[in-house]
């Protein structure tokens, strides 16, 4: 979640103002390092993601995820797993499943948040009546 795209989804869901400038502010000019063993690494700057541990990171992470509304199917979220699950019974319903899951990749690609192909996984019930 680069800050810069982070920040303009905030603005996007109506947090203006004092409030907006206020999560901007907290989100520029972070740095980190790494400390082991007594022995720290060089400062650097943080430009992406929220501060783990953080009471606000979890919501602004929710904020910048949850704007898949081209997505039609079932769509069930945790952190930062996704499950997308429809019903197949048509042509129709095969290609709208094809257009949700190349929207996702679409949505993906655009706000840099790639899925990991190693960890997606397909699963086909057929439910007999």
């Amino acid at each position: 979640m680069p800050h810069k795209r982070l920040v303009a989804k905030v603005h996007a869901h109506g947090i203006q103002g004092s409030v907006h400038c206020w999560i901007e502010s907290w989100l520029t000019d972070r740095e980190q390092r790494v400390v082991l063993s007594g022995c720290a690494s060089d400062w650097s700057k943080v430009t992406s993601g929220v501060p783990q541990g953080s009471v606000l990171g979890p919501l602004l992470f929710l904020l910048y995820i949850n704007d898949d509304d081209k997505v039609t199917s079932m769509l069930l979220k945790f952190a930062d797993d996704k499950k997308l699950f429809k019903a197949v019974a048509t042509m129709d319903d095969v290609n709208k499943l094809g257009l949700d899951l190349t929207n996702l990749h679409t949505w993906s690609e655009d706000w840099l948040m790639l899925f990991n192909a190693d960890k997606c996984k397909a699963m086909h019930m057929v439910l007999k009546i």
